[in-house]
Order: C-alpha cells, then sequence, then structure tokens
C-alpha cells in the first residue's frame, strides 16, 4: 500500500516506487487468466476478505501518451464508462494530486456503490502513474441507499514501448462493502477484468476523434493551470476521520442474488 487510507498528503517519490513495485511484484499473485496478451492475478491480503487483481496487457497500436489521455480525461469518461453515475473532482491539492467522486451503478439486487478518493499522478516520460486511495471529503458525505466503497490502492502503470504502443498495468485492492457473494467476486475477476481492459482499448481508438471536439485544449493532467484555476483549493478543514465500518447507514443489500441474475453486460 502507499498511503494509508484516510490520509491526505502529497505523493512523493516512494509513493510511486512502492505502486510500480506491486504492479511489477510476482510473489503471492495467482494467474487467473492468460488470454490474448491479456494476463490476470490475484492475491490475498490482510485489509480485506477481498482479493487484490493486477491485470496486464499491451497494446500495438496504442501510444502511451494516448493511453494517458483517455484514463485522465473525465469528460470522456462520460461516454464509455456506461457504470458510472457520477463522476468529478472535488478539490485540488497540487498540480499532481487532487480528490475526487466516483459513483457506480451495481445490478439489482445490489446497491450502488461510491468512492471518495485522492488521486495522484506522474509522468516521467516512457513511464506513466496514475493511484488513488480512499479518503473523506466533507463536501461528499456518506448517501442514502449508497454503499460507500474502500479503495486501499487502485491505479495504472502505463509503459511506453514505443511511438505506436504502449503496456498498461491495473491494479486494485478494494473493498466494495456491503453483502457480496464470494462467486460474484470470481466472476468478476474470470469476467470483468478483460472486458473492461477492452472496452477501455476502444474508448482509446477513438479518443482523437471526440477530443478534436470537445475541448481539445483542456488537459489539466498536461497543464496544471487549467486544473488550478477551475477547481477549489485543498483545505484539510474539509478531511474527516475515516471510519472503515461505516459506509451507509444501511448496509444490507436484500434479496438472493443468484449467478443467472448477473448479466456480462451489467459487469
Amino acid at each position: 500500500m502507499t498511503m494509508p487510507v484516510g490520509t491526505v498528503k502529497v505523493a512523493e517519490d516512494s509513493d510511486f516506487r512502492r505502486f510500480k513495485e506491486v504492479c511489477d511484484g510476482n510473489e503471492g499473485w495467482k494467474l487467473e487468466v492468460d488470454k490474448q496478451r491479456t494476463k490476470v492475478w490475484t492475491k490475498t491480503n490482510d485489509l480485506s476478505d477481498f482479493n487484490m487483481v493486477k491485470i496486464r496487457t499491451e497494446f500495438d497500436d496504442l501510444p502511451a501518451s494516448v493511453m494517458y489521455d483517455v484514463i485522465h480525461d473525465p469528460l470522456y469518461r462520460k461516454t464509455w464508462d456506461h457504470t458510472m453515475l457520477e463522476g468529478c473532482e472535488i478539490c485540488v491539492i497540487n498540480p499532481n494530486n487532487d480528490i475526487g467522486y466516483y459513483a457506480i451503478k451495481c445490478p439489482p439486487p445490489l446497491k450502488n456503490r461510491d468512492f471518495v478518493t485522492q488521486r495522484s499522478w506522474l509522468d516521467t516520460g516512457n513511464e506513466k502513474v496514475i493511484f488513488n486511495h480512499s479518503v473523506n471529503h466533507a463536501k461528499r458525505p456518506v448517501k442514502k441507499g449508497m454503499i460507500r466503497g474502500i479503495s486501499f490502492l487502485t491505479g495504472y502503470l502505463i509503459r511506453h514501448i514505443n511511438d505506436h504502443s504502449c503496456q498498461l498495468t491495473y491494479v486494485t485492492q478494494s473493498d466494495p462493502k456491503g453483502n457480496l457473494p464470494a462467486w460474484a467476486i470470481n466472476k468478476l475477476t474470470r469476467i470483468m477484468a478483460p472486458k473492461v481492459i477492452n472496452r477501455i482499448y476502444k474508448a482509446a481508438k477513438n479518443y482523437g476523434t471526440w477530443k478534436q471536439k470537445n475541448r481539445p485544449e483542456y488537459k489539466p493532467w498536461l497543464f496544471p493551470e487549467q486544473m488550478m484555476s477551475e477547481l477549489p483549493r485543498y483545505d484539510p478543514a474539509d478531511i474527516e476521520e475515516f471510519d472503515m465500518a461505516a459506509s451507509s447507514d444501511s448496509l444490507e443489500e436484500t434479496g438472493e442474488m443468484q449467478e443467472g441474475d448477473v448479466k456480462d453486460d451489467d459487469l
């Protein structure tokens, strides 16, 4: 883990280095999927009953810079991430760190989830890193009927291969809270991971055309003055103590969920 849940601080070189070590490490990881350049591993951990998940793939027709833009761009995400109910930046900490909100649509009988996270990023040219962890912010309290999930560590490592190709590694160590049965997590691992990679790939292939028509000059992850001028500044007084147990006023998800109830598209 890079930074403890609930802690807000500017990410340092050591935090980015530790995240890359998680991405590249082999110890304790179990290979679950190895198909068409995409590998998926899982790993048990002491923070949650839910396994860590790591996905790695290579794209021979996508430069690292485009993949970096696609993952960052909040306006574009609304066009391709069909599970997103809402996403926004709450405040800016510095040119490479912000705090944001993300709400996810879940298939019945599950309740929708949301997350408040500090996000940190770094572009060194050949390597581009984005990762987050959960914090509490006064402007985004827990909503009734929504379950607040926890991201212990979630992020992307994008490596330049050549001018036309890149390697993408995605890692998540999170707890969606609520009552998710074990088979659901197993199915998410087997089915969702490669599908998410394919969805990101398709989005990236269409990004250039879309961006030309939608604020082509707006890339605050590359030009921090844009972010600094549009977002509220971080106020430490807005950060509340993080309660690992409290995710909503009603954690129970009613109804007996069967595997056949969840379609691949829902995932």
